[in-house]
Parts: C-alpha cells; structure tokens; sequence
C-alpha cells in the first residue's frame, strides 16, 4: 500500500512549518514512529516521525522549502517486508483497480481515511509523557484536529478523566475533503539587480518567523509604553549574598529569577496583564495560571523560551529552568512545548547595555516588561545624595484590554517588590498559605 504523508497539525495554530533536514533518503527503509524530517516550526525544531513502516519511496519537499499543514512531505510504500501494513490494526482489503479516475481516487482516498482513523496521531514529546506515565497511547482518544492526540489528552486518561470520542470515519471524510491551499507557481517579478556592493539575503527560517510575529504585533495591538525608575540597590546586594550558595547546588544565579518572581507576584494582584486576547471571539482571557516567557538571544534569532507555573517555584528552580530553557534554545534543541503556552514575557536586556527601549508585545499576550541596564548613579534618598544601582523598566501593554492608569499602578507595584525583595517571599508565603 502506498501511503502519502502530509505534513500534521502540530498545535497552537501552527500553519506551516520549514523542512531543516530529512533523516531518511529515497529507497531507505524505515520503521513506524522512528524519526523521519526535522521541520522548524513556531521558532523550534521538531523531529516527526515516520506513521508506518515502509520504504520511502518519494521525497515530495526539500530541505529549505516552507510547506503549509497538510501538504504531502513524502510518499511510503508499506506493501511488502515483514513490518508492510503496520499502519492499521487491521489488514487492510486490497482494491482491484478501477479504469475510472474518478472511482479510483475515492478508492484510494477511502483507504486512507481508514488507515488514518485507525493510526495513532501524536508527536514525539506526547508519545514520550504517556511512556513516562504508563499510559498505552493506543488507549487514548485524541481531541485534536484528525484525532491527534495531545499531552491534555494523555494526562486526562491519568487521571480517569472522560475522553472524547474517537474521530469517525465520517469527520475523517470531511477533513480529507477540506481543500488543502496548495502552492502556486509565483510569477516573475523584475528585480533590480544588487550592485557590486549590495547583498540580498533570504528571509527565511527563524527570521522569516520572527518578521511575520513582530509585524502581527504592530498591526493588531494598540501599544503603549509605560516606563519607570527602579532602585535595585537591595536586590543586587541579595543576589551577591545568595550566590555561594546557588553556587554550591550549581544553580546559575542571575537577576532574572527575581525579577521573574516579582512578576508573577505582582501578575496576582493585576490578572488583566496575564492574558490573552481571542480577536475572533472578542474576548480577552485571563489566565489564572502564570507561564513567563523570556526573550533570548541565540545564534538564530530571537526565541522566547517559557518557564510553566513560575509562581509555584522558588528562586532556585526558576534560575535552573532558565539556564536549561537558554542552552537548547541556543544549541537549537529546545522542544515546541518550551516555546508555547506563556502569558507574560521579560525581555532582560540589560546585559547587552542600553537606557531604555520599548519592547513589542508578545501577541498573543497583552503586555511585555523590559528590563534595562543596572548601573550606579547618584540620587537622593533620605535628602542625601547616595550612589544606588539603577535601572529603567519599561512595560508595554496593549491599550484595548489595559488603561494607562492601571499600567502605572501594576509598575508601581512590580517597582515595590523590586525595591524590597524581602516582600516577595512575604507575599509568597501568604499565598502558599491560602491554597
């Protein structure tokens, strides 16, 4: 049987995705679930894996091209060897062939949608949590688009919860007849040719995505930059006084820990900025939940790693979910649930220098902090000039969910826990107390 895979909906309104590198070669043989094509999609690069055992007996797209979800990547034939037919669990009943066009693509097509409705649908990283959890991802009824089944999903069968029913055979009918865009040859356009001195570089990759991002951002938020003053006097000499001993259980302890903890805190007195905005229901979602994202420079662009439930870690484990969050993002290892699910961003700039900047928002986030260069200045305090270490932060935020005057009010707050960091743990503790 020969099988046409397509490239699969991979979550969090991911509509595309760049081919980095295939695994596999025309006429190699290949297993079920073994890794088939790299794609870099939503700032990261994914492993896919092979839906059946086989021979790949054509590569459809090339390293490079950008191909949109549901175009064929490659073609596999599983008809022969002793792993052919691996993909149902059920044999699947040979068609004779029909002369008619038209009854032999519906053949064809019946037959896939068979296989697809009987194929587990999941991406490694949810293979591997049900693995971790004991779970026979076999057993797990997929709610995701075509029946894939998502690490929800996985952990909801954990726990007992009820499942949702399987895709029929009729709802896989509708989504194959869903009309796929299929790529356009483009039209010549007359390009001025670079001179002597000029280069033209390609956007693509991580750039092309960030590009898209930014300009989405602009178009469809109304930003707006508040920006204050901070005295981290007391927070730097914490940390000086804290480092021996992150030193000693090899935790790397920076600033960004403690501002990222701040945060968090002052995000439970002011919900509004822990949000989303749906532009096609238009609603606006707060999120009881608190997934801090931090931008991150890395030697292909911009990423912007998440590190889940930040209020319920202490200082230590954030500063080791940082550090292990900026070396994949780095070495380009990093996995897409690392980049999705956050609902607020720091972008700590200060290290690389600079007064003040104003961040663009994370969309679909409402609001993003910057975090700007700590350095000594003379201020007065107490009627007397006195050298304290100063930085700027800057929030922008997104004028149609937030007003001007609740931005002061959460920097205001943010500034106090800045100020006197002994008041976060203090808040801390409070809410530990009252769960």
């Amino acid at each position: 049987m020969v099988l046409e895979f397509k490239l699969p909906d991979l979550g969090e309104g991911v509509a595309e995705g760049e081919i980095v590198k295939w695994l596999v070669n025309e006429g190699q043989q290949i297993k079920e679930d073994e890794p088939m094509v790299e794609v870099m999609t939503d700032k990261a690069t994914v492993q896919i894996p092979s839906p059946a055992s086989g021979t790949v007996k054509q590569i459809l797209a090339k390293e490079g091209q950008t191909v949109k979800v549901g175009t064929n990547l490659v073609v596999l034939d599983n008809s022969g060897g002793k792993d052919g037919g691996s993909v149902g669990t059920q044999t699947v009943q040979k068609i004779a062939p029909d002369k008619t066009p038209e009854r032999r693509t519906e053949s064809v097509q019946q037959t896939q949608i068979s296989q697809a409705a009987q194929r587990v649908i999941a991406t490694p990283a949810t293979r591997k949590l049900a693995r971790d959890l004991g779970i026979e991802i076999e057993k797990v009824s997929g709610s995701g688009p075509g029946g894939r089944i998502t690490e929800e999903d996985v952990k909801r069968t954990g726990s007992g919860q009820r499942q949702p029913p399987r895709p029929t055979q009729q709802t896989m009918q509708q989504q194959v007849e869903r009309p796929v865009e299929q790529a356009r040859p483009s039209q010549a356009v007359p390009q001025t040719q670079p001179s002597a001195n000029e280069e033209r570089v390609s956007i693509h990759g991580i750039r092309k995505l960030i590009s898209e991002k930014m300009l989405k951002s602009t178009q469809t938020t109304s930003a707006v930059t508040h920006i204050d003053e901070v005295d981290f006097t007391e927070l730097v000499a914490l940390r000086d006084a804290t480092r021996p001993l992150a030193e000693s259980q090899n935790v790397k302890l920076t600033y960004l820990p403690f501002i990222m903890k701040a945060v968090t805190t002052a995000l439970k007195q002011f919900p509004f900025f822990n949000a989303s905005i749906d532009d096609q229901t238009q609603e606006f979602i707060v999120k009881h939940y608190h997934n801090i994202g931090f931008a991150t420079d890395t030697p292909n662009g911009l990423m912007v790693p998440v590190v889940k439930n930040a209020d319920r870690k202490n200082i230590f484990e954030i500063a080791t979910e940082i550090e292990r969050l900026s070396e994949e993002a780095r070495s380009g290892k990093i996995q897409l649930q690392d980049l999705q699910g956050g609902t607020f961003t720091i972008t700590n700039i200060g290290a690389l220098g600079g007064v003040m900047s104003t961040p663009i928002i994370n969309v679909p986030e409402v609001a993003i902090l910057g975090v700007h260069k700590i350095q000594k200045k003379p201020v007065v305090l107490k009627n007397e000039i006195a050298i304290r270490d100063i930085a700027y932060v800057a929030l922008t935020f997104d004028h149609r969910i937030v007003d001007g005057a609740d931005a002061a009010r959460f920097t205001s707050r943010l500034k106090q826990y800045l100020e006197n960091p002994s008041l976060i743990f203090v808040e801390a503790s409070l809410n530990e107390g009252q769960r």
